[in-house]
């Protein structure tokens, strides 16, 4: 969060200003970034969170089984007057069949029915763990206005990387201390050098997790969705959430269910038994869907009048969608990630490498690793802040003597401001309560160091 070294003889004035900006981004940032990385790392394993709270809903018997048409009238007559919006394959031989129904008032719910096709349990979606910490990460269960802050944090913490990545640059020093830790020097240059060195070594993989978070945003991937549309980077429907593109979402995983409408009214079907030989034939990854003629769509419209079969696996370049006659159950239509806009295809594999999906295991604990070092990062920058704070001022650098110095330094972040509009925003707001606040209550201003103690 800090950097207690003295700044070197050549360019005080910049790195005072760089340094005060590493510090007062930090210090907004820190309390985000341990609760998103701890959210997040619980989060990369997904999974393996949704089959353990399904274990009873596995290892079932397979004798007298009945077939997919039964199991979804088990559940619907379970749940009178719900709606049938889609049925989860199982995974294996003696795993339940998982229907997702819409109940009443927009309400959702997973029925687990046996190969024998009775209701053996049910869940709320939004009630699982994945779920809640979904919510937290993207939205600090507080709605809009937390995933609005969530952004605000991810900007400031670009720029937090990004200055501390200047304030670790060797400058001609040695090895030690820049790209592994003093730790037999004393505390304060081991806390130093562990804040520095761990910065250094995370820096690019958390880059690459605040620039893959953008897309599911809220400011900054509504204007994206914009750009998308103007430009004609559009191929079928954004399968993303964010940027408005699903208010009940927090994190905007999509592989969340969300309360929907009733499906459309459509004529005579082929029978979902026949549908689910058809999916069984396509080997997609789990968790893979069937949903019926006229179901609600998770990111657009409802379903058209046809059956559709899709994989709502995290691994996004695996996903595919296959469409089916409604009468005749002959394939009408297929696509995969190949087919959509190269924009898209981006998106997808940052998002997927960003749930730690990508590749598996060693995904997971890459993801792993990254949490741990952002909150080594935050732990390490708050002592150091402690460490140095004096008693009856908030401890921020010293301001630079010349201001005029400072204008490489607002360049940079005007740069960034650019790219990151809720960046912008909080700029302009500093701006003016620098102006317009600060003036008439000095002694908060001092006390902040936003003035000089002379001033």
């Amino acid at each position: 969060m800090t950097h207690s070294d003295p700044a070197p003889v050549t360019g005080t004035h910049l790195h005072r200003t760089i340094w005060r900006w590493h510090f007062y981004a930090g210090l907004f940032v820190i309390p985000f970034i341990l609760i998103l990385s701890v959210t997040g790392a619980a989060y990369l394993f997904k999974p393996e969170l949704d089959r353990w709270q399904e274990r009873d809903w596995r290892g079932l018997s397979v004798e007298r089984s009945v077939d997919a048409d039964t199991q979804v009238a088990a559940a619907l007559a379970a749940f009178p007057g719900a709606h049938f919006h889609h049925y989860r394959l199982p995974e294996a031989a003696g795993d339940a069949a998982v229907v997702h129904l819409g109940l009443a008032e927009g309400r959702a719910r997973d029925v687990a029915i046996s190969p024998q096709g009775r209701v053996i349990g049910s869940a709320d979606p939004e009630a699982r763990l994945s779920a809640w910490l979904a919510r937290i990460h993207g939205s600090l269960l507080i709605g809009r206005t937390g995933s609005i802050l969530v952004e605000l944090a991810a900007s400031w913490a670009i720029v937090m990387i990004l200055s501390g990545l200047y304030l670790w640059w060797p400058r001609g020093r040695g090895l030690a201390g820049v790209i592994w830790p003093r730790l037999s020097r004393g505390p304060r240059t081991a806390l130093r050098d562990l804040h520095a060195v761990t910065g250094f070594w995370v820096s690019g993989l958390a880059l690459v997790l605040l620039l893959t978070a953008l897309p599911w945003t809220d400011v900054w991937a509504g204007g994206f969705r914009a750009l998308r549309a103007e430009m004609g980077w559009v191929s079928g429907m954004q399968d993303w959430k964010g940027g408005g593109a699903d208010p009940h979402s927090a994190h905007g995983d999509h592989t969340m269910t969300r309360p929907s409408p009733p499906p459309v009214a459509v004529g005579p079907r082929v029978a979902l038994d026949r549908i689910v030989l058809r999916a069984r034939q396509e080997a997609l990854p789990p968790p893979v869907i069937i949903q019926p003629p006229g179901a609600p769509n998770m990111f657009g419209p409802p379903n058209g009048n046809i059956w559709t079969v899709t994989t709502q696996t995290q691994n996004r370049p695996q996903v595919r969608k296959i469409s089916y006659d409604p009468v005749t159950g002959i394939e009408v239509s297929r696509s995969g990630f190949a087919d959509k806009h190269v924009i898209d295809r981006i998106v997808g594999v940052g998002i997927a490498w960003h749930e730690g999906q990508l590749f598996g295991r060693a995904n997971q604990l890459i993801g792993v690793a990254t949490a741990l070092a952002l909150i080594t990062l935050g732990i390490s920058g708050f002592l150091m802040w402690r460490r140095r704070k004096p008693d009856d001022v908030l401890g921020a650098p010293p301001l630079p003597r010349e201001l005029a110095r400072q204008k490489g330094a607002a360049a940079i972040v005007l740069v960034l401001a650019a790219f990151l509009p809720l960046l912008a925003v909080s700029l302009i707001l500093l701006w003016i309560v620098d102006r317009l606040l600060w003036p008439h209550i000095p002694a908060a201003a001092r006390w902040l160091g936003v003035v000089s103690a002379g001033r």
